[in-house]
């Protein structure tokens, strides 16, 4: 969006940082090592400027822009712009004003004012942050050959959890009405584009109400299904596991083109950690949701988010985690030591007691636990054919690792290469194939399995279409 919204004022993107006038920086602050990646890349890139003599306007951009603007100015001298999540339409402006008179600029207005006098969050969404925002999101045209696309539908968070930064940099939740996402979901469509991943920070809390109308999330996929029925593959994310309702669970089970997989972050096994981090659900909620999913759709694949040593885990508590794993059994699950972020609730008010050493313990427990599921997850494919879009041609060489990846073919087969892509549900399929496949969805057969992917042989009726689509 960015990007876009730069080569309408007339920018061109750079092949690489010696060549730019102008070096961007997106950031992150949901986790303390993305912060430290920033300062390192700030640092790199001073050295660079003291090296060759050039002098380059160096941005940062998104939470941690808005999280630590004050100390960007103190301690990287070498940033010239700082610009928030919610400020990030004005970057033309800010650029030319920059370069109009050199002079550092800092845009980082929030979308939302917070007070705490009562102990509680009071939020008001700024109706022209909101205006900025819808713009930014309508700016992108679509790229050409592209064969997938991200179409965000909701940006900002009000769930507060204790241990999360981005209600503080992100703002409120603010919603797209729905004949925007569909009038650009249709555009990318007309491109070529034929998988939409709809994004949102907490996506099935989406609700939009206009002349005493309202469009629930479940309304949404519905609308968009029927609106675009040339799109082959509809997929969403992240959910958030309270308020996860049955009529987004009976839309998907009874439209098509939406892929069957669900982001569902638990974040921990146990109530007692739940409740700390103000999740707004137990074990047991969370559990029936997973059961309902699987009564609507038995072939959902499930993938989640899990917090290792978040303050005053138990042993107990981390047992109950690793259950958590055992009665879900995901396809794949993103774990992450627990990061103290300033500002947050569990900053202000709970220690961060558990040594690094028992963090790293408990990391490697649950990584080798969820490695046993992802394997049995992906086995459980063997000798079934599924459907994958081909994203792009291997990076990795060779047949080892977790991923698996088939080696390149012989000379005599040099047509080949090694591919990636998604099923459906999500999963990483490794194959061999033509360069020709991607961006297209074939059919493979699965035939054998690692932790994190599937691998499969294409099926010979696939490259028979490819060579009667001329490729």
């Amino acid at each position: 969006l960015v990007a876009q919204n730069l080569r309408d004022a007339g920018y061109a993107l750079a092949t690489c940082a010696e060549d730019a006038d102008v070096i961007l920086l997106n950031t992150c602050s949901v986790r303390e090592l993305s912060e430290h990646k920033v300062w390192s890349a700030l640092g790199r890139l001073q050295k660079q400027q003291r090296d060759d003599g050039v002098k380059r306007c160096v941005a940062v951009l998104g939470c941690m822009a808005e999280r630590q603007a004050k100390e960007l100015q103190t301690r990287a001298q070498n940033v010239d712009i700082v610009c928030g999540p919610s400020n990030l339409a004005d970057l033309p402006d800010l650029l030319q004003r920059y370069f109009d008179g050199k002079r550092k600029q800092v845009h980082v207005q929030s979308a939302t004012e917070t007070t705490s006098k009562s102990g509680k969050a009071s939020r008001r969404v700024d109706d022209e942050v909101v205006a900025r925002l819808t713009r930014l999101d309508m700016t992108r045209e679509p790229e050409q050959n592209a064969a997938q696309a991200f179409v965000r539908i909701t940006r900002g968070c009000n769930k507060f959890c204790s241990f999360c930064v981005v209600p503080f940099t992100r703002g409120p939740e603010v919603h797209r009405s729905p004949a925007e996402i569909i009038d650009e979901v249709k555009r990318l469509c007309d491109s070529g584009v034929i998988e939409v991943t709809l994004l949102g920070q907490t996506i099935n809390h989406y609700d939009y109400s206009a002349e005493n109308k309202r469009v629930s999330f479940a309304d949404l996929l519905w609308q968009l299904h029927e609106a675009v029925p040339e799109l082959p593959r509809i997929r969403f994310l992240t959910s958030y596991p309270r308020d996860f309702d049955d009529a987004t669970l009976e839309v998907m089970a009874n439209a098509s083109r939406i892929c069957r997989y669900l982001h569902l972050p638990a974040q921990s096994g146990s109530d007692t950690m739940l409740k700390a981090m103000n999740r707004g659900y137990t074990v047991t909620e969370y559990l029936s949701l997973i059961e309902r999913a699987r009564h609507f759709m038995p072939d959902v694949s499930i993938a989640g988010d899990m917090i290792t040593g978040f303050c005053g885990e138990t042993d107990a508590d981390h047992q109950a985690s690793k259950q958590l794993l055992r009665d879900v059994g995901y396809k794949s699950l993103f774990i992450f030591k627990y990061s103290s972020r300033s500002g947050t609730v569990a900053h202000r008010r709970l220690s961060d007691d558990i040594p690094e050493a028992i963090k790293k313990d408990r990391i490697a427990e649950l990584l080798t636990l969820q490695s046993k599921l992802g394997l049995s997850h992906h086995r459980s494919f063997i000798g079934n054919e599924l459907e994958v879009l081909v994203e792009s041609e291997s990076k990795l060489k060779g047949n080892g690792g977790q991923l698996g990846w088939q080696q390149r073919r012989q000379d005599g087969e040099a047509a080949n290469v090694p591919l990636i892509g998604r099923s459906r549900g999500d999963e990483i399929v490794a194959f061999s194939g033509p360069r020709t496949a991607i961006g297209t969805i074939v059919r493979v057969r699965a035939e054998d399995a690692t932790p994190l992917s599937v691998k499969a042989a294409l099926v010979p009726s696939s490259l028979d279409l490819l060579s009667e689509n001329g490729n």
